[in-house]
């Protein structure tokens, strides 16, 4: 069985769900990590016991690191991934890949150039929960799905603005959408399907930043079907996640991992195992604490791209894939500003 060789590039809050998922694996091991600011990165590797890195060039000219995942600030993470292609790097990257479309189109096109693996970060998508929910879509049990949406009321307190690059247009790339609600958001267009058109509206009621901290948006599927987005880090205290999907044949609502509903005209008993193993909801982390996630998801994200590495298999969150949900939220920037309906 081969090791694979991980490093780390940032030091901030989520490179330790980063570091814990690697370490959690049998195949991975965490070999080094870097930061701007080398005493933090000192700090990091003591703790991780790997090695530190002043830079990531520095890292990225060690052969001892075969892939690199990015927890840097989000309009950060292109420069690294180029640099990343160019050595032979495979690169798994935290949401949102990067804050602008020709962004991730460059690193796109870098790593198909260098034959290596880019890769996004929708842990979401590993839940059984949702593995469950997207069968039952695939399979038809909703009939004519005539309803998909998404509610994130979240709760960020002043302090986690602070932070010279949170809910900044510049490194953030907005905000409560971009940065918080984009997890539910790639949900939304994984499990309902592409999206059409959306009209939306954004606002910022409950923080001194210069990005939205509550937006909602109206959405047209290219199903026929209809949906709606909410996201907000200015609902106190916080409510757990949840989506909806209502149709001519059933209905489901998940709320963080639990099915408070999963209701279908051809109900089964496998239907109601359904419902008593997933009937306590667990988690809710991230609805008030960024903090307060389990590394578990990251884990079977991180297994997901390994394999797809060593199969030589396209992997299923890849550049193409994780710019679907940023190019919605900017779709929805764009219709607040203009006040348009946005057509895809």
């Amino acid at each position: 069985m081969r090791i694979w060789n991980f490093g780390i590039i940032g030091t901030g809050l989520i490179a330790d769900i980063h570091a814990q998922a690697i370490q959690s694996l049998v195949n991975a091991n965490l070999a080094g990590v870097c930061s701007s600011d080398l005493a933090n990165a000192n700090t990091f590797a003591k703790k991780y016991n790997c090695k530190a890195f002043a830079n990531y060039a520095e890292m990225l000219e060690s052969s001892e690191i075969d892939i690199v995942t990015i927890a840097t600030p989000s309009g950060n993470h292109m420069e690294p991934a180029l640099e990343a292609a160019k050595r032979g790097k495979h690169v798994l990257c935290e949401k949102p890949i990067e804050i602008s479309l020709e962004r991730i189109d460059k690193m796109i096109a870098a790593h198909k150039n260098a034959g290596t693996y880019l890769g996004g970060i929708f842990n979401y998508r590993y839940n059984d929960s949702v593995a469950i929910l997207k069968k039952a879509i695939v399979e038809g049990r909703f009939g004519n799905i005539s309803y998909a949406s998404v509610h994130v009321p979240w709760w960020r307190s002043d302090e986690y603005y602070k932070s010279k690059w949170r809910g900044t247009w510049a490194l953030d790339g907005g905000g409560a959408l971009m940065n918080q609600s984009i997890h539910m958001i790639d949900l939304l267009q994984y499990l309902a399907g592409p999206i059409d058109s959306l009209s939306a509206y954004i606002a910022t009621r409950g923080h001194d930043i210069e990005v939205e901290d509550t937006a909602t948006a109206i959405v047209k599927f290219k199903n026929k079907s209809l949906g709606g987005i909410y996201g907000s880090t200015a609902s106190f205290p916080g409510q757990f996640r949840r989506i909806e999907i209502t149709g001519t044949r059933g209905t489901a609502i998940l709320v963080e991992n639990a099915f408070t509903v999963w209701q279908f005209a051809d109900q089964t008993d496998e239907d109601s195992q359904i419902l008593n193993r997933f009937k306590e909801i667990q988690g809710g982390g991230g609805v008030s604490d960024p903090s307060a996630i389990s590394y578990q998801s990251h884990q079977k994200n991180i297994s997901a791209f390994i394999k797809s590495i060593e199969s030589g298999t396209p992997f299923e969150i890849n550049g193409n894939e994780a710019r679907k949900a940023v190019e919605i939220v900017l779709a929805i920037y764009a219709s607040a500003r203009d006040g348009k309906e946005y057509s895809f």
